[in-house]
């Protein structure tokens, strides 16, 4: 190199240096091995309460397994309750994108705080890595480049439900949830796999999120008598159900069946209500791969709690962040290649491995799965890597 060239050489390397100064790029912040700021919108109150403890914990663990650090950058977290309620959820998601700078958005359950969580994300750019919500319209009708999901839609672990049922000979069933949008979308997902297998939906019943208040529909379903009964619930509001079930004297007489959500993580609470209750999901107990024990382990070890769904959701995330700043080695700035990364990795999850769709959607397994003491036992696969049909997507 001659001596003009390395004088020039420096000269704009200079020059670089300080316009980078005036402008706070992120490439600055990077060279001096600043933290990767993750902002997490969960609920840490509430219905959904339990939900979003798990998904931290398993988002923390899977950090804490590749060190303590993402592409070789140290973590610093901001937490944020989003109280599972839709209308503070664009000024949740303000407080860590305009407040916190947060470099990445991980949230949330509700699927309606998610909806606001989306907003931002679009306008902004900053990426968001849904754990939970299965809003059809996150990687559906408002996908984006920057949104992410690792965990299902609410049409997906729904779908395969239909069918089992109508194999079974099954034909008239009634459908209860709560009227929001993760109950509607799931209930479609059921109708939609049900009707196209041969069975006929006798009546739809709702009620407001987050009622529990369950005796009036029970006595109807009673007084309409259909086969079997499928339902979307989580939570606390699952738990109740399975007990106000129970307490009817329906159980034994009419099939209850649901998305998994229904019996995940509320065993302890319900007793013996829950038994030989079948749900469908990507998850379930008895999943025998090195990855699933060694994951309950750890999990078991470092939170002295047992893992559920959301738990594996919120290590998925982090194991999918972890793959695209590995590729840019922690250069967050890089957006095209990170998200590139990103939608490239199989994750290696205790679910089993899985891919990302085009419009940024776990394609995956789902399981059938039957309430056994304690645990969600995987009984068979009701759909093999089932892809959500992402109807609406257009991805820039």
């Amino acid at each position: 190199m001659s001596k003009n060239q390395a004088f020039g050489r420096r000269e704009f390397l200079k020059t670089a240096a300080a316009a980078a100064g005036v402008a706070g790029l992120p490439n600055l912040a990077f060279a001096q091995g600043a933290k990767i700021k993750i902002g997490l919108m969960l609920p840490y109150t509430g219905t959904y309460a339990q939900l979003g403890v798990a998904i931290t914990n398993g988002f923390k663990l899977a950090v804490e397994e590749s060190g303590g650090k993402l592409g070789g950058r140290e973590i610093e977290y901001f937490t944020v309750d989003d109280e599972s309620d839709p209308s503070k959820a664009t000024d949740n998601t303000n407080k860590l994108v305009t407040r916190d700078k947060v470099d990445v958005l991980v949230g949330t359950v509700h699927s309606g705080v998610a909806m606001g969580m989306v907003k931002i994300a679009r306008e902004t750019g900053t990426l968001l890595i849904i754990p939970n919500a299965g809003s059809d319209a996150a990687t559906g009708a408002l996908c984006a480049p920057n949104i992410f999901r690792t965990s299902f839609t609410n049409w997906q672990p729904a779908y395969p439900m239909g069918k089992v049922l109508a194999d079974r000979g099954i034909k008239k069933v009634v459908t209860l949830t709560w009227k929001y949008g993760a109950g509607e979308e799931s209930i479609n997902g059921f109708k939609e796999g049900f009707i196209k297998a041969g069975g006929t939906i006798m009546k739809e019943l709702y009620l407001p999120f987050p009622n529990v208040e369950f005796q009036s529909l029970l006595t109807e379903i009673a007084s309409i008598k259909p086969d079997a009964v499928f339902v979307f619930f989580a939570g606390g509001g699952g738990a109740k159900l399975i007990k106000d079930w129970q307490a009817a004297g329906l159980k034994g007489k009419i099939g209850l069946y649901g998305a998994g959500f229904l019996t995940d993580g509320i065993l302890d609470a319900v007793g013996d209500a829950a038994e030989g209750l079948e749900t469908t999901l990507h998850y379930g107990d008895g999943i025998e791969t090195p990855k699933n024990k060694t994951f309950r382990l750890n999990y078991a070890k470092t939170f002295k709690l047992q893992p559920d769904v959301y738990a594996v959701q919120g290590y998925d995330a982090g194991l999918l962040l972890a793959a695209g700043l590995k590729v840019v080695s922690g250069d967050i700035s890089k957006k095209k290649e990170l998200y590139a990364a990103m939608e490239k990795a199989k994750i290696d999850s205790p679910r089993g491995v899985w891919t990302m769709s085009k419009s940024h959607n776990p394609v995956q397994d789902i399981y059938l799965r039957k309430v056994v003491g304690k645990e969600n036992k995987v009984t068979g696969v009701a759909h093999k890597a089932l892809a959500d049909p992402a109807r609406g997507c257009k991805m820039g």
